[in-house]
């Protein structure tokens, strides 16, 4: 599989955004992608910087709606899977979403991010519910994918629940600021996530200045042995590439060892599965 992670910057207009993320996915699937994700709400400014408004709130669109129609067709296409995320509108609810279209064009379902956050710059409490679609595995013609975003990214379960479920690469949407980690603990979070449970792991994370904030770029991919395989320049619109042997991960620690060696019914009930 290769995969290609689209780390751009946002306007203030949803149109141009897109309208640079089906360049940018056309330059990828040129570059050889198989699966192509991008940043946590890619194709909008980062709402939640502000305390939400009717006028904030009436940004969110549906699912499918047209954003995923146009990554729909564009998936036809150039026959690659997209793992997207937007802000998604259900019924009278409204969710950090992420849409995973198959080579085919067809939906295969949406991610909803689980955990809601909130504290300065980041006012999501007001702009999401928390989501109610679990952590499915797609099973997309390219590989068995999951998807965790953003803040969920902080709670193990996760990516255990996805290892479990026979994910081959999770792909974490991400909005963080430079600075936001010290001691190199952006990256070693999702690397040991990797490596112990035995997947490839990417982060594609929001890059440039909105209003106080400074989102870092940086986004990157790791094997199930923990190693980072490429890494995207902070402050750079830019395409990364990297290509993932999923043959490796039966030869990984976690396949090996870590998983088959578990005690599920000492965990309580909370783990036990």
């Amino acid at each position: 599989m290769r995969l290609a992670l689209v780390q751009q910057h946002a306007t203030e207009s949803p149109a141009e955004n897109l309208a640079r993320g089906i360049a940018a996915s056309r330059a990828a699937a040129a570059g050889g992608a198989d699966v192509i994700a991008f940043a946590e709400l890619a194709f909008d400014r980062f709402l939640p910087r502000e305390h939400a408004t009717p006028e904030l709130l009436a940004r969110a669109e549906t699912i499918p709606g047209p954003t995923t129609d146009a990554f729909s067709a564009l998936a036809r296409e150039l026959g690659v899977v997209f793992v997207l995320n937007l802000y998604e509108l259900d019924g009278d609810q409204r969710y950090d979403s992420s849409p995973v279209i198959d080579a085919d064009g067809a939906l295969l379902g949406v991610t909803r991010m689980i955990h809601i956050t909130d504290f300065d710059g980041f006012h999501e409490k007001g702009f999401y519910a928390p989501g109610d679609r679990g952590l499915p595995v797609y099973e997309t013609a390219k590989g068995k994918i999951g998807v965790v975003i953003c803040y969920d990214r902080h709670y193990p379960e996760s990516f255990r629940t996805l290892a479990l479920d026979g994910a081959e690469l999770v792909v974490v949407p991400q909005a963080g600021v430079v600075d936001e980690w010290e001691d190199g603990l952006y990256e070693a979070e999702l690397q040991v996530a990797a490596l112990q449970n035995g997947f490839f792991a990417a982060l594609c994370n929001r890059v440039g200045p909105e209003g106080e904030l400074m989102f870092a770029g940086e986004s990157y991919i790791c094997d199930p042995r923990g190693r980072v395989l490429a890494r995207a320049g902070q402050g750079t619109d830019e395409v990364l590439f990297a290509d993932l042997d999923l043959a490796s991960i039966g030869q990984s620690p976690a396949k090996q060892l870590f998983l088959g060696d578990r005690r599920p019914e000492l965990y309580g009930d909370w783990l036990a599965r």
